[in-house]
């Protein structure tokens, strides 16, 4: 499974996702400027990147089980 590009690509947003909210947790925790500047952002990137990952988990879950 690790040699399916879809498969590698998911790997990849998940660790999107990962990255993404450690930044916005990261950010959170410390507060201060970097917090009231860039917390909504941070979040809409997350939500992004997380609709992103969960359309390609989908989609390989379709594409293996019709064969």
């Amino acid at each position: 499974m690790a040699d399916d590009p879809l498969f590698v690509l998911i790997m990849l947003s998940c660790a999107a996702v990962l990255i993404i909210l450690l930044i916005g947790v990261g950010g959170f925790a410390k507060g201060g400027d970097f917090n009231r500047k860039h917390a909504n952002k941070v979040m809409r990137w997350r939500i992004g990147a997380q609709f992103i990952a969960v359309c390609l988990i989908v989609l390989f879950t379709w594409l293996r089980s019709k064969g």
